[in-house]
Parts: C-alpha cells; sequence; structure tokens
C-alpha cells in the first residue's frame, strides 16, 4: 500500500435547483462553502493513493486507504450548508454505534467502499443483522464513501443518509426517507425513488436495509 501524493478531484454531484430570490445571499454563501468543501475532500484525496485497483484491495489495505482520507472526508461533508438535512446528522454520525469493521467491498452504491454507522435509536436492532427486522421510527443510519480507480487514484464519496419514519408517514418508500450530501458538503439532489429505494427493495427481506457484507460487520 503507497500512500503518497496524487493529483486527484472529489466526486461532484448535481444539487437541488435555483434557490429563490428571496434566497440569493444564503445561496451564494451555500456556493461558497461548498467550493471550499470541495478543496478540502480534494485535498486529502491528493495525498492518498492505493497501488492496486479498488477491487483488488485487502480489507487491510482498504482500511489504510480510509485512515488516510478519513479526516478530510469528515470535514468535507461538514463544510456545507445542509439545507434540509438535519445538520446534526451530518455533524454527530460518527459518535453513533459502528456497524462495520472495516470498509465494505466495492458493491452498491457505484462500486464505492462504505462505512456503516447507526444512531441509538435502531443500534441494537440493526447489529443484529436479522431478517424482518422491527425498525424503530427515528432510527437513522449513516454510510460513508469513497472509491478507488483502476489507476489506485482515491475518490472522496457521499455521505448517505436514511432515517426510518413512522409507519405510513412514506408508504412510497417504505416509511424511509433517503439523504445524501457531496463530498463538498452539499445536499443533493436525487430521486429517492428510482436511485434510493428501487435498489433498497431487493433487501425487503431486511426491512429495506442493506446490510455491510459479512466479513465487514461488527460482531453482534
Amino acid at each position: 500500500m503507497y500512500l503518497g501524493p496524487l493529483s486527484s478531484q472529489p466526486e461532484t454531484d448535481r444539487t437541488e435547483g435555483d434557490a429563490p430570490m428571496s434566497d440569493l445571499k444564503s445561496g451564494v454563501a451555500a456556493a461558497v462553502l461548498a467550493v471550499m468543501g470541495s478543496a478540502v475532500a480534494a485535498i486529502g484525496a491528493e495525498t492518498c493513493h492505493a497501488d492496486r485497483p479498488g477491487y483488488d484491495l485487502t480489507a487491510r489495505e482498504a482500511q489504510a486507504v480510509y485512515d488516510c482520507i478519513a479526516d478530510s472526508l469528515q470535514a468535507g461533508y461538514e463544510s456545507g450548508d445542509t439545507r434540509w438535512i438535519p445538520a446534526d446528522y451530518v455533524a454527530g454520525y460518527r459518535a453513533w454505534t459502528k456497524a462495520s469493521t472495516h470498509p465494505a467491498a466495492p458493491g452498491f452504491h457505484t462500486n464505492r467502499f462504505l462505512l456503516t454507522w447507526v444512531n441509538d435509536v435502531g443500534a441494537e436492532v440493526y447489529l443484529q443483522y436479522a431478517e424482518d427486522p422491527v425498525i424503530p421510527p427515528g432510527t437513522v443510519i449513516a454510510k460513508e464513501s469513497f472509491s478507488v480507480d483502476d489507476d489506485g487514484a482515491v475518490r472522496p464519496g457521499p455521505l448517505f443518509l436514511m432515517e426510518k419514519t413512522a409507519a405510513g408517514q412514506a408508504p412510497e418508500t417504505g416509511d424511509w426517507y433517503y439523504m445524501a450530501i457531496s463530498a463538498a458538503g452539499a445536499p443533493m439532489a436525487v430521486n429517492v425513488r428510482a436511485a434510493c429505494h428501487e435498489c433498497h427493495s431487493g433487501f425487503a427481506h431486511q426491512g429495506m436495509l442493506g446490510y455491510p457484507v459479512e466479513e465487514a460487520r461488527v460482531p453482534r
């Protein structure tokens, strides 16, 4: 594993549409913060490089990449205006219960490595990794992400969040809210039914939860 300089840029993502004129000042401020967040994430990525493609990394090597990028990854998420996403989720998720022992091998979420945290409301149930779990409303799950391309370049990815709502509050998505913050700290506007729920529906037998792969799960 080589962790040395390499020019790299964070993943950029489209944010929600134009703000009304009354929000122009806050929109400009948010744009400035997003640029700053992009710079923070890029600096972290520039100093981290793997000596092989992401799909060839061992768990130990993936963890070494994460250890290198972890501080700048979180700083990037926190650098923008979270807008409709609760700021305390973004600022506080690392104090929640960790459900991953190391970054999970590339697979879902566009072949990114993922690390999972669960808040106190849902941690006990989540860490059972059960089928048909009874998930309490108020459960929030956070997944950090990053990718390693075929040349070993490391790219910070979004922070993915999902929150369990009260029964019947979001029936079209199984009573889950899906949210994401880009690596530059900007909320991502996505079609949650097409981009999130359709995939999570494949885990309907697990309450829509895509648990970490077995070898990356924190023991029960």
